[in-house]
Parts: C-alpha cells; structure tokens; sequence
C-alpha cells in the first residue's frame, strides 16, 4: 500500500510542477471596444439587464462585456432569452443590435467589463445615493 502511495505521489508530481509553470492569464484592459466571434449558445455563457440602458454579456471564458444601447430597450430587464442580430458579420460587437421579445435594439458600444454589480452592491447604491430614505 505504501508503494502504491509513493507511486501515485511520483505520477502527480510531474502535473503540479506543470500547473505551477503555467502563466498566470493577463488582466484585460477594460472599457475597450470588442467583440465576440460567432455568439450562440455555446459563445454566450450569461447575460444581465442593465435597466433598459445596456447589458452585460459573459463569454465562454468568463470574460464579461458591456453593450450599452443607442436608445432605451424596455422589455429587457423583463426578458428570459434575447437574440443577437448580427447583420451577417457573424460576431457581436457596436454594430450589432439585441433582439427582446420581438424589439430590436441597437448597440451604440460594445466594451469590455468588469463583472456586473450583485444585487446586495445596487441595493447599497440606492440607499446611499437617498439617505433620507434610511
């Protein structure tokens, strides 16, 4: 039983010293205008309202973006799918528009981002821009 540990000990440790070796992924400048190259289902991981002024979209990396709209789209903090028309470029970007429940709405820029705010984070924004409300 101790060989069996010690040569499964000797086999793993030629996969850490790898793992250690791997460089570490490179922060990405953010609020630079992007795209992602054939978004679908398998391109798009997730994606948030951003109150009818924009969403954030998450790739399949985990990369996070944000498209900020060219006017206000209504039924999108409401919407459980959107569609992305991309006019035959085959990849989201400014030039695109986001299709909800039938409206199409165009985007003005498409930048990288920072992950969207978690909910807890606009609750305290509220509170703290009104605090007569407390």
């Amino acid at each position: 039983m101790k060989n069996l540990a010690l040569s499964l000990a000797a086999a793993l440790l030629p996969l850490s010293v790898a793992a250690a070796d791997e460089p570490a992924r490179e922060a990405r400048a953010l609020g630079v205008e992007s795209s992602i190259v054939f978004p679908s289902d398998s391109s798009i991981r997730n994606w948030r309202a951003d109150d009818g002024r924009g969403v954030w979209i998450q790739d399949r990396r985990g990369d996070w973006y944000y498209g900020a709209f060219a006017g206000y789209c209504r039924d999108i903090d409401f919407a459980h799918t959107i569609g992305v028309e991309t006019r035959g470029a085959a990849r989201l970007d400014r030039f695109s528009a986001i299709i909800v429940r039938g409206e199409r709405c165009p985007l003005a820029s498409f930048v990288t981002s920072a992950p969207p705010p978690s909910k807890r984070d606009k609750s305290e924004d509220i509170m703290g821009e009104n605090p007569a409300a407390n």
